[in-house]
């Protein structure tokens, strides 16, 4: 009897600190919430078209944003605001018109500037750091309806490639976080409230699968607007994706950390000089590499020298190259 009574005891102690836990983790979503709506804005746009009667009529688009600085500056996806010609942006009650500043379509990331006074800015965290599992809350403006509205997930994934028609995105982060249109070019954050992303993309006929631009590629879109006066893209013309111990295992590979090419682009640098289709790549310079951003950030500092020194494994032979890298004016 008294067993009983003990266990009873403990069944309603454990469902109290679970409701507890789950009480205090909703009160810190909330705060989390309130603290940065005021820095997201939802976005729309006017473009023009020619309709059936070659008639000029206007376009209406959605989306979001989010201030990066007080002084008006906010970061969105290029493919809000590609084609605009007029960009309205509405925030903390506030009817802003912004122009783009710059704007890079091999990224899907444009920079927008508005005259406004001083804007709240959203933290910036460090994508590098995301971890598989850890909740996320994707803010945004879903199918046009006034924002920011909130959807809470998980990092399902890390270093995911989508392809389009004439595009290609690498290093995604993959979220199970809800993604519908309008929430594009609005941040994915971290319970720590930072953005880790700017989520870009859904599969249109998948359940709960979207994908978010990692901040450190935002970071690096900026470096290069602020050293080059325009957005540069440097590359060689390989797309991967990270080794991890199980795909190592399955196919008993010689190492466990490296970048597996999936596609090497024809007529690129690594087409020319012979990179193939299931090398992997494990060293760019003296790197070791475990993340598809850490070739792209070495690729991009290696611009000054015009090659990168990659060492490959292919089968079992490790071979070493010296690959030109290829750079490309994207945007403006």
């Amino acid at each position: 009897m008294n067993h009983d009574k003990t266990n009873n005891v403990r069944k309603i102690m454990e469902k109290t600190n679970r409701n507890g836990l789950l009480k205090n983790l909703s009160s810190e979503i909330t705060k989390l919430v309130e603290g940065i709506s005021e820095s997201v804005a939802s976005v729309v746009t006017t473009s023009l078209t020619i309709d059936a009667f070659l008639r000029v009529v206007p376009v209406r688009g959605v989306g979001s944003a989010f201030v990066i600085s007080e002084d008006g500056y906010l970061v969105t996806n290029s493919h809000v605001v590609a084609n605009a010609e007029s960009i309205t942006l509405l925030i903390e009650g506030q009817t802003l018109q912004a122009r783009i500043l710059s704007l890079d379509p091999s990224r899907d990331i444009a920079l927008l500037k508005t005259q406004v006074g001083k804007l709240k800015p959203i933290k910036l965290g460090d994508s590098d750091k995301v971890s598989v599992g850890e909740l996320v809350l994707a803010i945004g403006s879903p199918l046009g309806l006034p924002g920011p509205n909130v959807s809470i997930g998980v990092v399902s994934a890390k270093g995911r490639a989508i392809e389009g028609e004439g595009f290609i995105l690498e290093d995604l982060i993959q979220t199970d976080a809800a993604i519908n249109p309008g929430n594009s070019g609005g941040p994915l954050v971290n319970m720590d409230g930072e953005v880790i992303g700017v989520t870009t993309a859904i599969i249109p006929f998948a359940q709960g699968i979207g994908f978010a631009i990692p901040i450190n590629t935002v970071k690096r879109f900026i470096e290069m607007i602020s050293k080059y006066g325009r957005p540069i893209r440097a590359y060689i013309g390989v797309v991967t994706t990270p080794l991890n111990e199980q795909i190592a295992g399955y196919y008993g590979l010689p190492v466990r950390e490296g970048l597996i090419v999936l596609r090497v682009l024809r007529d690129s640098p690594a087409d020319e000089y012979g990179i193939r289709e299931g090398d992997i790549i494990t060293h760019a310079g003296s790197h070791k590499l475990k993340s598809v951003g850490e070739l792209r950030r070495i690729i991009e500092e290696s611009i000054e020298l015009g090659k990168v020194r990659l060492k490959i494994f292919r089968g079992w032979r490790e071979i070493e190259l010296e690959v030109p890298i290829a750079i490309e004016r994207v945007g403006y």
